[in-house]
């Protein structure tokens, strides 16, 4: 087992063994969740100092909980370090481009961590099951997808797949709660709604995605996602695991004083402020 993960079961009170198979409850998930964050930080210097470069690619149905589980890794952390690519639908240049053309554009330079938030899989998964690829386009992205990503490896960038996987019931409470929450209604489209009756169109996309693409140069991990605290806490520890880090020593710093020199009354006077209302 890896140090991080080992460390966080010898931290855990018995409490939480009792509790494990249940919702994690919030107080135990945010004092793991502030230990992984603080790792990552760690890992963020250790990546700026070694000029790696890593792609990380998240995966999974609607409502698996990959925006959730991104901003968990990304909230404490550089953006210019960790990097995050949402990309919309193609537009109609694109669709004449090579079909990883656009996602390219986003790899990492050195130092830097990109997070794809769906990917080049969009072939192998929406397009696919919804008619936006022919069968001939599906059928060669699988039969290339290995061999580029091969090249993609060799050429020195680190590539971790994460699929999240979210049974039939859980997702049908999130989309249901998304049709009654007004700060939740945005995330549900006519293409989510579309997909949710193909259910078993997409478990079989998946796992001829899964069978043509999950390599050991390239391997996928599968995140159980039904508890979405658990998952990003899982999620986390194991990305940590994948990229090799040691905690970087920062030079102690304190503050300097501030030069009186050229001091004056430098209070806002006559100026438009926002009404305090709260």
């Amino acid at each position: 087992m890896h140090e991080i993960e080992q460390t966080m079961l010898e931290e855990r009170p018995e409490s939480d063994e009792v509790n494990r198979g249940k919702k994690l409850k919030r107080k135990i998930y945010e004092r793991d969740l502030r230990k992984l964050q603080v790792e990552l930080c760690h890992l963020q210097e250790a990546v700026r100092q070694t000029g790696e470069r890593v792609v990380v690619v998240f995966e999974g149905r609607d409502a698996a909980g990959k925006g959730g589980t991104i901003k968990a890794i990304t909230e404490r952390v550089s953006p210019r370090v960790f990097r995050v690519v949402a990309l919309p639908a193609p537009s109609d240049r694109e669709k004449t481009q090579m079909f990883l053309q656009r996602y390219i554009a986003h790899f990492p330079a050195a130092g830097e961590i990109v997070i794809f938030d769906r990917s080049w899989y969009n072939r192998a998964g929406v397009e696919h099951v919804m008619g936006f690829c022919s069968k001939a386009e599906y059928r060669r992205f699988l039969e290339l997808c290995p061999r580029i990503e091969h090249f993609i490896v060799g050429g020195g960038i680190r590539l971790i797949k994460f699929w999240l996987e979210v049974g039939k019931s859980e997702q049908k409470r999130r989309f249901e709660a998304r049709i009654e929450d007004p700060l939740r209604q945005w995330k549900l489209s006519p293409m989510d709604l579309e997909s949710y009756g193909r259910w078993y169109d997409f478990s079989r996309a998946r796992d001829a995605m899964l069978a043509a693409t999950d390599t050991e140069e390239a391997p996928w991990y599968i995140v159980r996602s039904d508890d979405k605290r658990r998952a990003r806490l899982n999620c986390i520890a194991h990305l940590l695991h994948l990229i090799p880090h040691k905690a970087v020593k920062r030079e102690s710093v304190s503050l300097p004083k501030r030069c009186r020199d050229n001091a004056y009354d430098d209070t806002l006077r006559d100026r438009r402020f926002v009404p305090e209302l709260y």
